[in-house]
């Protein structure tokens, strides 16, 4: 008897109606960080064959969007798309759905629980798994907006910590977790990340700024692309060039480098 039908989870999303075990394993990651809420606007990406998707419209309710370059069956409430979420025609057709359907200008949450097609060689696959990911990502940075929330599935290994800082470098809040409905076994692992940070400041980014004004606490004002940044003992009227060391969704600190 294959492994699934002995399974706790399997059983229980067959009975429940859902396409997949992979349902329960978004509704323990949603009830410890409430990443989708009443109302949201939810993207599912590689989205098939669509458990995720019955649960992200039984929690938001609102707008749900699934993509994958598999056909996704109708789910009565989600509308779906066929393609694939690296190219630029994808995202332009998930945003166009997200204004036109929901008249917001980005998604408050992607979610992605996509896995590459395993090979056995698992330096390969934990790799893939990687690459498969950093797609998400990178497509999630595009459709997100301000401070929206983001989910992806990825596999355990020697490049996880460098794909974890990608993602720290893109949210103010981070975290790693392997919900109940995980098999035991498995090498897989979601990565959360809350609040996206805007575009318009890096990360250990240099620019060259002047000091506008001066903070209740003394810091010094100035602005990169309309985005506030503080920086330690900036007097004001000086130009000087900083390195941003940390962002937050409105504002940014930054510290004078010198050459």
């Amino acid at each position: 008897m294959p492994r699934d039908r002995r399974d706790y989870f399997y059983r229980k999303a067959k009975k429940e109606g859902y396409r997949s075990r992979a349902a329960f394993k978004l509704k323990q990651i949603n009830e410890r960080f409430n990443i989708i809420r009443k109302g949201d606007t939810v993207v599912d990406l590689g989205a098939a064959p669509g458990g995720w998707l019955q649960v992200a419209h039984e929690l938001s309710g609102g707008k749900v969007i699934g993509v994958d370059i598999l056909r996704i069956e109708e789910i009565e409430g989600v509308e779906t798309i066929k393609g694939d979420i690296r190219l630029d025609s994808t995202v332009e057709k998930i945003r166009e759905i997200i204004k036109k359907e929901s008249g917001k200008e980005g998604a408050d949450a992607v979610i992605c629980d996509a896995a590459p097609n395993l090979s056995g060689n698992w330096s390969y696959d934990h790799a893939r798994s990687i690459d498969l990911a950093t797609s998400a990502l990178e497509c999630a940075r595009k459709i997100l907006k301000p401070r929206g929330r983001f989910v992806v599935k990825v596999f355990q290994g020697d490049m996880f910590p460098g794909f974890m800082d990608k993602v720290r470098r893109q949210f103010t809040k981070v975290q790693a977790f392997s919900p109940e409905a995980s098999r035991k076994q498995s090498a897989e692992i979601y990565v959360i990340g809350k609040e996206l940070l805007p575009d318009a400041v890096k990360i250990n980014g240099r620019y060259t700024v002047t000091i506008e004004d001066i903070g209740a606490s003394g810091d010094g004002i100035a602005k990169v692309n309309d985005f506030v940044v503080f920086v330690k003992g900036g007097k004001l009227g000086e130009t000087l060039d900083i390195r941003i060391r940390h962002v937050k969704p409105n504002f940014a600190f930054g510290e004078r480098v010198e050459g």
